[in-house]
């Protein structure tokens, strides 16, 4: 499901409380470990499909009495699912008939006719006039099965949530899949797990440093925090074919390398008629991808201001993951990265910007004499039929992140993520 790259899990053990304005906050530790990647969800007609190339993964426990599961963290989808076996191979799968809270949702019940994307197909009936989901993701994986309601649970606290039990799962990379209990949808959707649990908002901060990190649902107000800027999600009203209308969709003003912005027209970065080329903020995807004309403008600067410094990697047959054609050979015995210029993309009230070793990442077990192999973190949508602008999680380390469902925007500050777990109590 995925090429060279080092996955991102997020080991969320359950922690304090913290009394807030809207809620209870659920804060959680973050650590990296390896584990297999997970794929966007089909868009109709194809043009959103992505790899996901970073998983993120939460641990909860669903069902009555409560079973652990491990779910990827996705805010690009909607629906949550669980890998469900009435004799698990693994105890990572969910067994239904072990859960006494467990109900399968009927085809005539409403919540079998609410319409999301991540069907690709229509939901239809089984034999048992239960409602039947098939989900398909963009490296061939798909999973099928019923749509249920269960009990998902933090700590002493849950409630029941409407998410799909999957007895069929077809993978390239079974003995990575079974690390996974399913996914956990993020996004605003009426059936995602943070529309139907109310959380008004959520944030993560994941440090790039030592592994460590922090996601929380609810709001928090802690002095050392710097004020957040704000970036308005973008609201389309006219459902177009190509448009997400339930993602985390933020509006990208520009793009500028140090000091110099990109010379590119302003309708680059605005959604066509059709709704290609919105810009989402997206937790499974691990890099950054641009349409090509900001990509190719983006490569052909970056190569100018580095010119001096780095030694590009002439070989037009290798592209990194399918999308990153620019890479770079860095002598083994270097020691860091030489001074690079700043990537900074430019949101409507809001920047995030990319420096240092975060705008180049080495090829695992590519060397080339004594050489090894970086390349660019910043992708050419173009290469991987994707008409949108997608922001990675990559790029998003070192910053607070939050989504704002209450009042329609992201926030995003630039902060020291391994403090900030400490400060809120995580001590690791």
């Amino acid at each position: 499901m995925s090429y060279y790259t080092v996955f991102l899990l997020l080991n969320l053990l359950f922690s304090s409380f913290l009394h807030t304005t809207y809620t209870q906050n659920l804060i959680l530790p973050l650590k990296y470990q390896s584990l297999s990647s997970i794929t966007s969800p089909q868009k109709q007609p194809n043009k959103l499909s992505f790899h996901h190339n970073v998983s993120l993964t939460v641990t909860l426990t669903v069902g009555s009495p409560p079973q652990p599961v491990t779910v990827v963290l996705d805010t690009g989808s909607e629906l949550s699912w669980l890998r469900c076996k009435k004799t698990p191979t693994t105890p990572l799968w969910f067994n239904p008939l072990r859960s006494t809270s467990y109900k399968p949702v009927p085809c005539a019940s409403s919540t079998c006719k609410t319409r999301t994307r991540d069907f690709n197909v229509p939901v239809s009936c089984d034999t048992r006039k239960l409602c039947h989901a098939i989900v398909s993701y963009a490296d061939a994986t798909s999973v099928e099965g019923n749509l249920a309601v269960d009990t998902f649970r933090f700590e002493n606290s849950g409630q029941p949530v409407v998410f799909g039990c999957m007895d069929t799962l077809s993978s390239s990379n079974q003995d990575e899949d079974k690390k996974t209990t399913g996914l956990l949808g993020m996004n605003r959707g009426s059936l995602s797990f943070v529309s139907q649990m109310g959380f008004p908002k959520f944030s993560y901060c994941i440090s790039g440093k030592d592994s460590t990190g922090v996601l929380l649902f609810g709001d928090v107000k802690v002095s050392w925090l710097r004020p957040l800027s704000y970036t308005p999600l973008v609201k389309m009203s006219t459902p177009l074919p190509y448009y997400d209308r339930v993602a985390y969709t933020v509006q990208l003003d520009g793009v500028k390398v140090g000091g110099v912005v990109l010379s590119l027209p302003k309708s680059v970065y605005v959604p066509d008629h059709t709704g290609a080329g919105q810009t989402m903020v997206d937790s499974g995807t691990q890099y950054t991808f641009l349409l090509g004309p900001v990509y190719t403008a983006l490569r052909n600067e970056f190569l100018k201001q580095t010119k001096s410094v780095l030694r590009v990697y002439e070989d037009s047959d290798y592209v990194f993951q399918g999308a990153m054609d620019l890479c770079y050979r860095v002598d083994r015995k270097r020691v860091g990265l030489p001074v690079l210029p700043s990537v900074t993309m430019m949101f409507r009230g809001a920047e995030m910007s990319i420096s240092g070793e975060r705008l180049l990442v080495q090829v695992p077990g590519l060397v080339k004499g004594n050489d090894q192999i970086h390349c660019f973190t910043f992708g050419n949508s173009d290469l991987l039929g994707v008409e949108a602008y997608i922001i990675g999680h990559h790029h998003q380390q070192n910053m607070w992140m939050e989504f704002d469902l209450a009042n329609s925007r992201v926030g995003l500050a630039e902060v020291r993520c391994d403090v900030a777990s400490k400060k809120l109590g995580m001590g690791i």
